[in-house]
């Protein structure tokens, strides 16, 4: 272990271990199943065009929704993980994913079917922000990052299983029994959950912390937004995760087949490019930032750079398709732009107390999904306004990308300069505060 590494461990730090990996396990299960549902509509959008006679602004409705839900559940969903702990808010969770996943498979106009997507949407926002904080409770500090990695890791995961078996099992047995067999996955996670996840592990209770109604929330929001390092994240997390979240949960298949003639198999494949990347890159990651704090922002603004720069390649090259060879760099390192969106969390967490970590973590969280929402529906607008022009539809991504990356620049050296005041303040207390 490094230097600086060892210099993150706080007195009273969970033990870890066999036990925490177990519980943790659990909770990860539950965010797995939740990426499933969360991108089987990226595998089943031009099935769901057919299915219910719309077009492509409309058809972005559907993750546009899913996502305006996801992003506005972050705060209120931190301050419940805060305030009722892991196990309960993501009991919640999964009940309402599990039911919109159960509504979606027998939707049969687009009206519910969008009622349906939304409630998945809701869902789907306990999930991740629970599960890190399952994680800082039942691991060492130092352990953090790698633990958020593979957290990351994990969801992508379930993004794969959309793409091999869930747009398989489309085309083998039909929508309404793909979508509602794949919900029994959400019943068997609800199951795990109840019987064997706990919010802590034994003699690591947090201290009591009290909940005054409104002026508990105000002050829990205002408190973790004053400090920069989580508003570094949050703009972290929105210039790195949307071009791959906007690539595979709506437009990248349309885009491989409608725009470079691919056929719906090697579209798919290279789908499962951009995941199993967002893996490899996703364990890399997390083991250079656990070792190394200082490479965080490198590692964010230079997965900004090459994604812009492919991107770019990929939409001006000469001729009507761009060759495999540039298809299969732009799918690698789109599989970066997720575990670079976990960095983001990596600069939320230092900046804020243990009673404060869901509500940063879901300031945070709201980055990367408000820009994946703005960027689908800027797409849809722009495919149908210029006849499905995928060159001028996806500039959109530029855009965004820019607007993030000014912010990152703007915060950085402030946030830098807050979490060193914090570092010094913690290795006094450790000084002076004897280990449990």
């Amino acid at each position: 272990m490094s230097a600086e590494a060892r210099s993150v461990s706080l007195p009273g730090d969970p033990p870890g271990g066999r036990r925490a990996v177990a519980v943790w396990a659990v909770g990860v299960s539950v965010y797995f199943v939740a990426v499933i549902f969360r991108t089987s509509l990226g595998v089943a959008g031009l099935d769901a065009a057919d299915r219910f006679h719309v077009g492509a602004s409309a058809l972005s409705t559907f993750s546009i929704l899913q996502l305006l839900v996801y992003a506005g559940m972050q705060i209120p969903v931190g301050l419940l993980v805060d305030r009722l702990g892991t196990k309960k808010v993501l009991a919640i969770g999964v009940v309402l994913f599990t039911a919109g996943q159960l509504g979606f498979a027998f939707a049969s106009s687009y009206g519910t079917a969008l009622a349906s997507r939304a409630l998945l949407g809701c869902g789907d926002a306990m999930t991740f922000i629970s599960v890190l904080r399952l994680g800082t409770r039942w691991f060492p500090a130092r352990r953090s990052p790698l633990v958020a990695q593979l957290a990351g890791l994990v969801g992508m995961a379930g993004n794969l299983i959309s793409t091999l078996v869930l747009a398989r099992l489309l085309h083998g047995v039909g929508w309404t029994a793909a979508f509602g067999g794949s919900s029994l996955a959400g019943v068997v996670v609800l199951l795990l959950l109840l019987f064997f996840l706990k919010d802590h592990p034994e003699g690591h209770e947090p201290e009591p912390f009290p909940h005054h109604g409104a002026a508990y929330v105000r002050r829990q929001i205002v408190a973790s937004w004053k400090e920069p390092g989580t508003r570094l994240g949050m703009w972290v997390h929105f210039t790195t995760q949307f071009p791959a979240m906007v690539f595979l949960l709506l437009w990248g298949l349309p885009f491989l087949v409608q725009a470079q003639g691919l056929s719906r198999a090697t579209a798919g494949e290279l789908l499962t490019l951009v995941v199993l990347s967002n893996m490899v890159v996703g364990l890399v990651y997390g083991q250079i930032v656990a070792r190394h704090h200082t490479a965080r922002l490198p590692l964010a603004l230079g997965t900004v750079t090459a994604t812009a720069v492919v991107w770019a390649a990929t939409l001006v090259y000469p001729g009507a398709h761009a060759p495999m060879w540039l298809l299969i760099v732009l799918c690698t390192v789109l599989g970066a732009c997720g575990p670079a969106s976990m960095i983001g969390f990596d600069f939320a967490r230092p900046a804020n107390p243990p009673e404060r970590q869901g509500t940063a973590s879901g300031i945070t969280n709201m980055g990367g999904f408000v820009a994946s929402m703005t960027t689908l529906l800027a797409i849809g607008v722009l495919l149908d306004a210029t006849g499905d022009d995928y060159t001028v539809a996806f500039c959109a991504v530029f855009v965004l990308q820019a607007l993030g990356l000014s912010q990152i620049l703007r915060l950085r050296e402030q946030a830098a300069r807050r979490e060193r005041e914090r570092l010094v303040a913690s290795r006094v207390e450790t000084v002076h505060v004897p280990a449990a």
